[in-house]
């Protein structure tokens, strides 16, 4: 396949997922691009009207910048006449100048099967992938990924401001701290958008809820989906007493309940906490070594990315979008490597989709199979931290010798 028809082949792909995806937010049950139009859209919408800034007149549980592409998505959304669609288009339109970037002239053979493999994940994990804050900053760190060598003030300024959306790109900025040896102009970019935007915050009045976002995590209970609830799901599937869920209406989502599980929910903080350290220091520790910085970004990042996710006592679908812009980069440098590896990811977004959003009203019964499904998802989240926390700790023989 030449240049040409090989772009030509991945912007029909391009266009076609995006497509199937935004209208499988309208047909598939249990409101997947709700959070769209129930949530996004009145906070945008009173901001606009002057009736209150989410972030900055009252707490919030997102960080200041979440709140900009929830006003953008009006300008698409009025003209074509609702709000959801015009989310969707400005997810797409931010995809797309990532992927462009990506699949530049078509003339590499790792950066298409990066392409394919996003586009294949997207696929796979439906539209939760698309309708959620996190889907803004996917595109901002895929780019931030392929520049952090080349441009890491840019990368850095993408991931500090995909950070002050959604919190996840975080575990990237501090892996190309330890990884990337112009780690000052990380360091500098982050800390420049950071300032920015507090002082912006603080400017117009905010100060009393700068980091609403932090304190709103800390009053949550064991969400249904994340990998510590899972005992307490069967739990509930056996019936055996005081295991069930109930819902929040603070924070929108079903939690678990069951013996000891504030207990178990506290605890995971504290976890995440420790164990993003030790890889932390495992990573300094292999660039102590010289372990190149292609072979040890994507390795950390994703074991960070992993941690955040399997430890955390929040586990809503979209997070495993976090899991796309490394994969995307570790392919684009190092495709057979990460093939494996990334046919692991799909599985992981396929099996998510199939929790949320059709087998949801199954887990929340809950009944055996949804149960099972979730069950084998988590437990493939695991493996996957087990699996980079190997590969962190003991690098291959290249990357060695490299």
């Amino acid at each position: 396949m030449g240049r040409v028809s090989t772009r030509a082949a991945l912007w029909t792909g391009f266009v076609l997922v995006h497509v199937t995806v935004a209208a499988l937010g309208f047909l598939l049950p249990n409101q997947p691009m709700g959070d769209v139009y129930l949530v996004y859209e009145p906070w945008s919408a009173a901001a606009v009207a002057g009736e209150g800034v989410v972030g900055v007149t009252a707490d919030w549980v997102y960080p200041q910048l979440a709140l900009l592409p929830m006003l953008l998505a009006h300008v698409p959304g009025d003209l074509v006449g609702a709000y959801p669609l015009g989310w969707a288009i400005l997810v797409a339109a931010a995809d797309a100048a990532a992927f462009a970037v990506l699949v530049g002239r078509g003339r590499s053979r790792g950066r298409v099967r990066a392409a394919w493999f996003w586009l294949i994940a997207a696929l796979a994990l439906g539209p939760v992938g698309m309708y959620r804050i996190d889907a803004v900053t996917v595109p901002l760190a895929v780019l931030a990924c392929l520049w952090l060598a080349g441009r890491p003030w840019a990368a850095s300024v993408l991931l500090a401001a995909a950070t002050w959306v959604k919190v996840w790109p975080a575990a990237l900025l501090a892996a190309a701290f330890v990884a990337v040896r112009r780690r000052w102009a990380i360091a500098g970019g982050a800390l420049a958008v950071s300032v920015a935007v507090v002082a912006a915050v603080l400017v117009a009045g905010g100060g009393a809820h700068l980091f609403g976002f932090v304190a709103g995590q800390t009053g949550r209970g064991l969400q249904i989906e994340a990998p510590a609830a899972t005992p307490y799901l069967w739990g509930a599937v056996a019936g055996a007493d005081g295991f069930g869920l109930y819902y929040d209406r603070d924070m929108l989502t079903f939690q678990a309940t069951g013996p000891g599980v504030a207990a178990v929910a506290a605890m995971t903080t504290p976890l995440m906490a420790v164990l993003a350290a030790a890889i932390l220091l495992v990573g300094a520790w292999q660039v102590r070594r010289g372990i190149p910085f292609v072979r040890l970004f994507p390795v950390l990042a994703l074991a960070l990315v992993l941690t955040l996710i399997v430890t955390n006592k929040v586990g809503s679908p979209q997070f495993e979008t976090w899991l796309l812009p490394v994969v995307v980069f570790a392919l684009a440098v190092d495709r057979r490597r990460w093939q494996v590896l990334a046919a692991a990811v799909v599985a992981v977004c396929a099996l998510t989709q199939l929790v949320y959003p059709i087998l949801y009203g199954g887990v929340l019964t809950p009944e055996p199979i949804a149960v099972t499904v979730l069950t084998a998802r988590n437990l493939l989240l695991i493996a996957l931290l087990v699996w980079m926390t190997v590969r962190l700790v003991r690098p291959a023989p290249a990357a060695r010798r490299a």
